[in-house]
């Protein structure tokens, strides 16, 4: 199932975008994260968000941008006593 609209950051495919809160259409030949509305600071926007009008949307790899830039696979480090009895 293709969601709808995709968060600010988001990794998307190229596509035509509308921005959900105040319709401004964003087009893109390839890009890796969605930049905020360029309206954002001109009328209220709350949602955050661009409604997919063409393309693929979000990325099948990145489809939630508040997971971006965490490593996956990569366990935290322990560290245990040195000292030998």
């Amino acid at each position: 199932m293709q969601k709808d609209y995709a968060p600010y950051g988001s990794d998307v495919s190229p596509g035509t975008y509308a921005c959900v809160d105040c319709g401004h259409e964003y087009s893109n030949q390839a890009k890796t994260s969605m930049p905020p509305c360029p309206q954002i600071r001109k009328t209220p926007h709350t949602r955050h968000a661009w409604k997919i009008l063409t393309g693929q949307g979000d990325a099948a790899i990145d489809p939630y941008p508040e997971k971006a830039n965490k490593p996956v696979g990569i366990k935290k480090a322990t560290f245990g006593s040195t000292s030998k009895e």
